[in-house]
């Protein structure tokens, strides 16, 4: 789950990460009412999206840049009244762009110094680290591409924590000045508490800076949450915005399961996500292209397989289905059921290709079969992902 950069602020308020003042607003009026609480002049209007590069995006109305300098209330307003309910493209939106229903108007700052600061899991250690580099204010990948001796790296041990001799060196490494240090590591120990307390899988700061008069702020940031952790999270997990999501990936969560939308026309149902992974692949090796991943998980029901075939068949690209079933703790017939159900409630007429092994593969191939469908049933996965790409030709 992600949230929005004015989401992003107040949580820095709640864990004392010092950043400046900002407020969201869903209207021109909104806008100027938040402009002159904080201030009336020096501000910036943000458009929130969840995707990066907003400052060198382009809306379809023409307006260039969703990122903003103002001097007054007025020119808030009228800034505002430019983002909202327009639909920006970035470089990270691709060309369908995001939709815009929220600003933040937040402090402007006279900056000294951009940095660039993350805590993110390394998956090969299972332990936090710290990501640091000294280029702020740019895409971090051009910086890893072309100096990767700049980005500084501090693995953080999970039962001792954040340490402040870790913070002393990150700052040296990336250049801060040393009447800097405990200002960073203030900053940098009450983010790594905001990133364990709130179950975070990242915590980006981008940028990170320092200002003329001595200070470390957070100016812009983009969080990531523990998806199986949200029902500890009763607070942040109700700050997802459904909007900025696939309105099929909405509606997957709903029953369960995992879904993705791709580009290609082969519909993929499988249970397990490497068994998923290698189905995607062996369609890709054979000449086609998924058209999404589904992992329906090791224990679906009827009611699941039903819901997945919905979500198929919701893809207009999709010329061809093929699924993908070992039965471990899964009993394949209840998933043989569940297609049977599928096909005749949404009246199915693309090609269907079903692969069945494991627990109880044989009482669903009998099912299948006694179902009068046209199902084409498969016991290698090699022959069935060529019949399901020659079927979607």
């Amino acid at each position: 789950m992600n949230i929005h950069e004015y989401q992003a602020k107040q949580l820095f308020e709640k864990f004392k990460v010092p950043t400046p003042r900002g407020l969201p607003a869903s209207t021109p009026a909104e806008a100027e009412a938040a402009a002159l609480e904080l201030g009336g002049a020096g501000l910036v209007v943000k458009a929130q999206i969840h995707a990066g590069g907003r400052g060198k995006g382009t809306f379809t109305n023409g307006f260039k840049g969703g990122v903003h300098l103002v001097q007054s209330a007025a020119e808030a307003a009228a800034m505002a009244g430019q983002m909202l309910g327009q639909t920006l493209v970035t470089k990270q939106t691709g060309e369908a762009g995001k939709h815009v229903s929220k600003v933040l108007i937040a402090e402007s700052v006279d900056i000294a110094h951009e940095y660039y600061l993350a805590i993110l899991l390394d998956r090969a250690s299972s332990k936090p680290v710290v990501v640091a580099s000294r280029e702020g204010g740019m895409d971090i990948e051009e910086v890893a591409a072309r100096s990767p001796e700049k980005i500084i790296r501090e693995t953080i041990h999970p039962l001792l924590g954040l340490q402040a001799y870790q913070s002393r060196s990150l700052a040296k490494k990336i250049g801060l000045p040393s009447s800097q240090l405990n200002a960073f590591h203030k900053l940098l120990q009450a983010l790594y508490t905001l990133y364990i307390k709130s179950d975070c899988s990242m915590v980006e700061i981008n940028p990170l800076v320092e200002t003329p008069d001595g200070r470390i702020l957070a100016l812009d940031a983009k969080f990531g949450f523990d998806d199986n952790a949200l029902y500890r999270q009763k607070d942040i997990a109700a700050m997802r915005d459904l909007t900025e999501e696939d309105p099929r990936d909405v509606e997957a969560s709903k029953f369960g399961l995992n879904y993705i939308g791709l580009d290609g026309s082969i519909a993929c149902l499988v249970n397990g996500a490497g068994l998923a992974m290698a189905t995607m692949d062996i369609i890709k090796l054979h000449g086609g292209e998924p058209a999404n991943f589904l992992d329906v998980g090791g224990g679906a029901s009827k009611d699941q397989v039903v819901a997945a075939f919905k979500l198929i068949l919701s893809d207009p690209k999709v010329k061809a289905i093929l699924v993908n079933i070992f039965g471990g703790i899964m009993d394949c017939n209840v998933i043989a059921e569940g297609i049977v159900a599928a096909a005749r409630e949404v009246g199915l007429s693309l090609p269907l290709v079903v692969r069945l092994q494991g627990n109880n593969f044989e009482a669903g191939k009998r099912t299948l079969q006694a179902s009068g469908l046209k199902i084409e049933s498969a016991d290698d996965l090699t022959v069935a992902a060529k019949a399901a790409v020659a079927a979607a030709v």
